[in-house]
């Protein structure tokens, strides 16, 4: 992790939002979606609802228009019209910051919950993306597969003020170097250290000529 935040100290949260709303409805987009792709479609989203109360009164067909580029955009407006309606009848139209209450509202996993909590200020976590999952599996810091078992084995490995900061740092390297497929270790800071897990060999043709 040291290696990591020295070769990217900028690590954070990649999806644009300005409140705690926004912050939780972007997380709630980007479920099989990029965040650039996500970061595209809140600007408009976010100007015609800029509060929990204009969600609930929205219909999943009015806010279809919108996130119709996303996948699973069906789904998605469902939730966020039930997200809305949840969140005034229960939370006055304001976000809880407790990850048991965040992960009951509609649209909302443990994952999302950890992620909008963390960076609420409302509990420590790290939460467990594909990105992360990966790369604890491919690092052998876990042989879990369950996202609830691999966040606890993380969580056993770090001190809990460095778990945000763990999970920013797995997500980056994931999406910049260690990806799925084709994991770039030939310029990985980490690679040393890494026993590069299921990583398959492969074999470069010779140059000829």
């Amino acid at each position: 992790m040291e290696r990591l935040h020295g070769e990217m100290p900028e690590a954070t949260i990649e999806l644009d939002h300005t409140n705690p709303l926004e912050l939780l409805v972007a997380v709630i987009l980007s479920a099989q979606c990029t965040d650039r792709r996500v970061n595209m479609v809140t600007p408009a989203l976010f100007k015609d609802f800029p509060d929990a109360q204009a969600y609930a009164r929205a219909t999943p067909e009015q806010l279809e228009t919108y996130l119709k580029t996303l996948g699973l955009f069906r789904a998605k407006a469902r939730n966020l019209s039930k997200l809305g309606a949840e969140l005034v009848a229960k939370y006055g139209g304001e976000v809880p910051l407790a990850r048991a209450e965040l992960a009951e509202l509609p649209g909302v996993g443990l994952k999302t919950a950890g992620v909008v909590s963390m960076h609420l200020g409302g509990e420590r976590a790290f939460p467990v993306d594909t990105h992360v999952g990966r790369l604890a599996r491919r690092m052998g810091l876990t042989r879990e597969l369950a996202p609830d078992a691999v966040e606890r084995d993380l969580r056993r490995l770090l001190p809990s003020e460095s778990w945000m900061q763990g999970h920013q740092l797995l997500v980056w390297h994931g999406r910049r170097t260690c990806f799925a497929r084709a994991p770039a270790c030939e310029r990985c800071v980490v690679a040393d250290l890494c026993p590069k897990v299921g990583v398959a060999v492969v074999k470069r043709a010779p140059r000829t000529g």
